[in-house]
C-alpha cells in the first residue's frame, strides 16, 4: 500500500478520536456542570432587620440603674441571662424586641424600667449565616451584612484556589426553597466584570467546583 495513503489515514483517524474524546469531555462537563439562571443583581430590600443568633455579644443598659448594665454574650442555646432575668430566650429576634422583653421582666422589680440594647459582636442566627465551600482559599462561615455582595465574600475568605473553576460557581439560596444560581467568579475577580457582583442574601450557600484542568 501507498505510504502518503497510510499516512492520511492515519492522520484522518486520530483527527477523529480526538474529535470523540473533545465531545465526550463537553458532554461530560454537561452532566456534571448543569446550567442554572443567573443570580438577581438585588437579593433583599432595605428594610432588612439583624436577627440575634448564639455567639452574640449584647451590650443592655437599663437607665438610671448601671448595676443592672452589663454586656453579655448569647448562650449556644440562644438564651441570655443578666441580674434579675433568668433563661430569656434572644435567638431569632430583634434588639428591639429583647429590650422590651427585658423590661416586662424587670418592671417585677424596678419602677418603669427603660432598656436599650445594642449588639456589639456579631454572628447571627444559623440559618442566615453564609456558608462558602469548596474552591475557597479559606471556606467559612460568615455573619450575614445587609447589601453584603458576593466581592465582598470573596474577599473575606481569600479569593479562590489556584484549582477553581470560578465560573461555574453557584449560589444556593435555602430561602427560596435551595433554588440554584450561577455566578461566574472568575469574570468578577480576575477580570473585573462587576455585573456580576450580585447581592447575597440570608441563608445563601456559595459552591466553588473544582475545576477540571
Amino acid at each position: 500500500m501507498n505510504k502518503g495513503k497510510i499516512l492520511k489515514e492515519n492522520r484522518s483517524y486520530l483527527s477523529l478520536v480526538v474529535r470523540c474524546i473533545v465531545c465526550g469531555l463537553m458532554t461530560s462537563c454537561s452532566i456534571f456542570t448543569p446550567s442554572y439562571p443567573a443570580a438577581p443583581s438585588t437579593a433583599i430590600t432595605n428594610d432588612y432587620n439583624y436577627i440575634i443568633g448564639p455567639g452574640d455579644a449584647l451590650t443592655i443598659t437599663v437607665w438610671r440603674n448601671p448595676e443592672l448594665s452589663m454586656s453579655v454574650p448569647v448562650r449556644p442555646d440562644g438564651k441570655l441571662t443578666t441580674p434579675l432575668v433568668d433563661e430569656l430566650v434572644v435567638q431569632g429576634k430583634t434588639s428591639v424586641q429583647v429590650a422590651r422583653e427585658i423590661e416586662t421582666v424587670l418592671a417585677k422589680f424596678v419602677r418603669d424600667p427603660v432598656v436599650t440594647v445594642m449588639v456589639t459582636g456579631f454572628v447571627g442566627p444559623y440559618s442566615e449565616q453564609i456558608r462558602v465551600v469548596g474552591e475557597a482559599a479559606k471556606p467559612q462561615t460568615l455573619p450575614y451584612k445587609s447589601k453584603m455582595t458576593v466581592l465582598d465574600v470573596m474577599i473575606l475568605v481569600g479569593g479562590l484556589t489556584d484549582f477553581a473553576d470560578g465560573n461555574s460557581a453557584t449560589i444556593l439560596r435555602t430561602s427560596e426553597g435551595d433554588k440554584r444560581y450561577s455566578v461566574r467568579l472568575k469574570d468578577l475577580i480576575k477580570r473585573g466584570d462587576y455585573s456580576g457582583n450580585v447581592e447575597m442574601k440570608p441563608g445563601d450557600i456559595l459552591i466553588i467546583p473544582q475545576g477540571w484542568f
